[in-house]
């Protein structure tokens, strides 16, 4: 521990704006009352390495009042968290700061968002300090938020190393059972039926017939089919395979799968911008059907494939190729064995040239700038410190072929605001539009009527808009951009003619980055509306008009004006209060102080009740939102790459799950919730959040292959099974999508696993801990239903943590 003496705080204190003293004094009151506060000192985590000192980033409020503190968005920092970088700057008398780690809180301090006073507090606390953040590359919206607030030098790293997810387990056992069963098909019936009673039996023992929405009396075959296809999607999905390691690169196996990965998607018409399968589908002419060639990131899973099957393909896997996701996943092998040839051996295929000439520009520029990325990453971190020039670069996601942001190691940038939504993304949003109106119509009979989305910055920067380009393709609304700059001048309305369809009344939730570096885009937004709202079109097409006029004349009715109702009525862009972030959950969850459903929705509606309109831009509509809220069918989140998943991050429960709830709180009913997959820009695809939820929990967070991954980073792995485990319970609180036998499977891959209990009792044993306290929370608040021994088993758990603690002290 460091310290600071109360008096040299008071002085440093009395030095900044009264306004911020009286902020302070009315929220936390004298330093003396700060938990912090010990014999006439206030306490510093943190320890000197030399000229180093390595300091823990205080937390922006402690436990006074935590439901007031969760509540409030102008959460100022308490006297402890000033005191911290009154320290650094005046007594360590620091040359430069780095903070470590996506992200921190000093960014998300209150004040402006932009072009800070000497009020806001994060340029209050920080100063005129050098100030360098290392951040993953794919992340531009909140590292823009760090060059925004705190003057940062962004020093962008490589995303995770990645992999498939492959099969494991009774997965693997099953996918066993069904290659066998069909070999059997028609040859052997004693042996066909004893493998279909086996592979119906451990079906129904692993649960996957929920997973199918397929109910008890579905035929045999079609259950088999589904079965075989699902097991195709979650051996072939695309997770994290271990942590990036600054300024280090993985070897092995580990490189040549994130180098697949890197590879995999089609960048553009170029020889060197195919994708890797499509290269090899191409050399080999690979047909499906129709001598049409495969398409090995769309197709039809269980499709029998009744193209050739070359020599080269047959020998990368023992399993029969039987199906079209068979050839993808021998396609997969292949690719890799051909990487692992070309960097132990720089051997090339010369009877594959179009996949030849790719894997030499996989080796000559991709694995040199992924190479080089290690180098930067430490050299322009220490050349910063030197006061040298950090070089610019592109920020993105590598993986969805964005080969442009390597090597890192640089100050990344992000996109012009004015060029969005980009013509790339309004591509990508029509079709992801339509795919959802065509996924709702299936399931309902209807087309969507009322439809909220939530619309980040940090993925807009990511995207080019394609979260707007989708709201403006379900409205029926398309951009207009400036010929010479690609900047959108204007928007047009699409007639009901060339839609055939009713247009979807979209509501935006978006967050306070979006709000902060996306104004214009809101407003664009807000003029679509308006547009919209006196289109006069033959039909009932336009609802979007119906619904504002119904609502104008309930407002007049209530006693509104009619100026006043002429606004209210066509709002549809809601965020955080001005200057504030996030969206209310994330307190409310970690710290345990909500009750019902009926607390989250009120939090979620306490700070997302705010308007964004062109004539009231950042004014509180409480109502209004929650009307909005109440009348919504269909609820949307898009996620644009597999560089993480649902279950990575509190802010996809907090948005996505917290609309959700409000919705069944405020509607009494559940709406449809949609998961968009814009990972592949070629081939967005839309599912249930209840669908992803159960492939990410099988393809990651239970699998063999991540946890192991995750064992090799000590303490940190440990970290992120157990932030795994907060936000899955989080999905469950706002949604009530996760079963019981979900929460098994976890348990008994992260908690009870004997190998797995060793490792996190010995690296992170206070991660274990919380998950072990979360999943009997599940239990208490009724999300697990019928916990049955397994209360017992995490009662022990936590009986022999407790047991190990007191033991080290």
């Amino acid at each position: 521990l460091q310290s600071i003496a109360l008096e040299d705080y008071q002085k440093y204190f009395q030095a900044i704006p009264q306004q911020n003293q009286d902020a302070i004094f009315n929220r936390w009151g004298n330093a003396e009352d700060d938990p912090k506060f010990r014999n006439g000192r206030i306490m510093i985590a943190g320890i000197r390495l030399g000229l180093t000192f390595v300091g823990i980033q205080p937390a922006r409020g402690f436990n006074v009042d935590a439901v007031a503190n969760y509540h409030d968005p102008d959460l100022v920092p308490p006297h402890s968290y000033l005191a911290f970088y009154f320290w650094l700057r005046h007594e360590y008398e620091a040359d430069a700061i780095a903070h470590i780690g996506k992200h921190g809180n000093l960014e998300w301090l209150p004040g402006k968002s932009v072009a800070l006073s000497e009020t806001c507090w994060p340029d209050l606390l920080l100063g005129p300090m050098p100030h360098l953040y290392p951040f993953i590359v794919n992340d531009p919206g909140e590292g823009a938020q760090a060059k925004r607030r705190t003057q940062a030098v962004i020093l962008d790293h490589l995303m995770p190393p990645m992999a498939r997810a492959e099969t494991y387990g009774e997965l693997l056992v099953l996918e066993n059972y069904v290659d066998e069963f069909y070999q059997a098909l028609g040859v052997d019936p004693r042996r066909e039926d004893y493998l279909r009673k086996k592979i119906l039996g451990l079906i129904s023992e692993i649960n996957l017939q929920v997973e199918l929405h397929l109910d008890e009396e579905a035929e045999e075959q079609v259950l088999l089919n589904e079965v075989d296809a699902y097991l195709c999607e979650l051996k072939e999905a695309q997770i994290r395979n271990g942590l990036h390691v600054y300024g280090k690169i993985v070897t092995g196996e580990t490189l040549e799968e994130t180098l697949v990965a890197l590879m995999r998607l089609p960048r553009g018409e170029a020889a060197n911008d195919q994708g890797i399968l499509h290269a090899l589908v191409d050399d080999l002419q690979l047909c499906a059907v129709n001598d049409e060639l495969f398409n090995p990131l769309d197709f039809e899973a269980s499709a029998l494939w009744q193209g050739h099957q070359p020599e080269c393909l047959k020998i990368t896997s023992e399993q029969s190729w039987r199906t079209s996701a068979d050839t993808r996943e021998r396609l997969e092998c292949y690719a890799q064995q051909l990487i692992a040839n070309v960097l132990q051996k720089k051997q090339y295929p010369q009877q594959l040239p179009k996949t030849a000439l790719l894997l030499k520009y996989t080796h000559d520029i991709v694995l040199k700038a992924v190479n080089q990325s290690a180098e930067d990453e430490i050299k322009n971190f220490v050349g910063a410190l030197s006061g040298k020039f950090v070089p610019p670069g592109p920020s993105g996601a590598p993986t969805r072929g964005r080969l442009d942001v390597l090597p890192t190691g640089r100050n990344f940038y992000s996109i012009d605001n004015r060029a969005i939504p980009t013509r790339s993304a309004w591509d990508l949003g029509q079709q992801s539009a339509e795919l959802l109106v065509q996924r709702y119509m299936q399931e309902h009979g209807d087309y969507p009527k009322q439809l909220g989305v939530s619309v980040w910055g940090t993925s807009t920067m990511r995207t080019g808009g394609d979260d707007i380009a989708q709201a403006f393709a379900l409205m029926g609304v398309r951009p207009i951009w400036a010929e010479a700059s690609n900047r959108v001048v204007d928007i047009e309305i699409i007639s009901a003619m060339q839609m055939h369809r009713p247009r979807v009344d979209v509501t935006l939730r978006i967050s306070g980055f979006f709000r902060d570096a996306f104004p214009n885009v809101a407003k664009l937004f807000d003029t679509a509306v308006k547009a919209l709202a006196n289109h006069d079109e033959p039909g009932n097409y336009n609802t979007i008009r119906q619904h504002i006029e119904a609502d104008k004349q309930k407002l007049i009715e209530q006693g509104c004006d009619e100026i006043q109702a002429h606004q209210q009525s066509q709002w549809r862009v809601f965020g955080s209060k001005p200057g504030a972030y996030g969206a209310g959950l994330q307190g409310l969850i970690d710290e345990r102080v909500w009750d019902n459903q009926a607390d989250l929705a009120k939090a979620y509606v306490n700070w997302g009740g705010y308007v964004y309109a062109q004539d009231n831009f950042g004014g509180e509509a409480f109502q209004e939102f929650e009307k909005r809220l109440s009348q919504l069918d269909v609820v949307v989140q898009n996620q644009d790459n597999r560089e993480h998943d649902i279950l990575d991050s509190d802010d996809y429960y907090q948005f996505q799950g917290g609309m959700t709830n409000a919705i069944r709180v405020l509607k009494g009913e559940m709406p449809e919730v949609y998961h968009g997959d814009h990972s592949n820009p070629a081939s967005p695809k839309i599912k249930t959040l209840k669908e992803e939820l159960n492939k990410v929990i099988r393809s990651r967070v239970v699998n063999p292959k991540w946890i192991t991954a995750m064992q090799q980073h000590g303490y940190k792995g440990a970290f992120e099974m157990a932030a795994s485990v907060d936000y899955l319970f989080a999905y469950d609180a706002t949604t009530g999508f996760i079963d019981d036998y979900q929460y098994e499977m976890v348990t008994d891959a992260l908690l009870l696993d004997e190998k797995n209990k060793q490792f996190l009792k010995e690296h992170n044993i206070h991660a274990m801990k919380e998950m072990a306290e979360r999943l009997l929370e599940a239990q208490q608040r009724g999300l697990w239903q019928s916990p049955n021994e397994y209360q017992q088993s995490i009662t022990d758990v936590l009986l022999e943590i407790d047991e190990s603690l007191e033991a080290s002290q």
